[in-house]
């Protein structure tokens, strides 16, 4: 079975553990029905689309004062340029290999993937 890459978003991400502590919570619970007393007085006749819009803005302004963003971890310390440098190498031999799919243009790519993964290997076990 083959692990799919994690896809990433451009997206804010908050840290929702703050909502567990009951002065965030309230704090969030306040702004949110804030926001939405100023909404309440809108007009029935504005499309259904720009009240969302402004519904979903409302969310994301108290979750930004609210709510702090969630800080990234970095998962892989050990991943510097020269593994880019690998990547790109991997890359570059798949490509050639889709382009033309000769024999010889397999024995490249699984030479390269090989290497590849005992560099990572190696890095990785240096590191810990």
């Amino acid at each position: 079975m083959v692990k799919q890459a994690a896809q990433r978003f451009d997206r804010q991400r908050f840290n929702l553990r703050k909502l567990k502590e009951p002065e965030f919570r309230e704090q969030y619970r306040i702004e949110i029905t804030s926001r939405f007393a100023t909404l309440g007085n809108l007009n029935g006749d504005e499309n259904v689309n720009r009240s969302w819009e402004n519904i979903e803005k409302n969310i994301q302004t108290s979750e930004k004062e609210s709510l702090c963003l969630h800080e990234m971890k970095q998962n892989k310390p050990w991943f510097d340029d020269e593994c880019l440098c690998f990547l790109d190498q991997r890359k570059r031999a798949k490509m050639q290999w889709i382009q033309d799919p000769s024999q010889s243009n397999v024995g490249i790519l699984n030479n390269v993937r090989l290497e590849v993964r005992r560099h990572f290997r190696n890095k990785k076990k240096s590191y810990l």
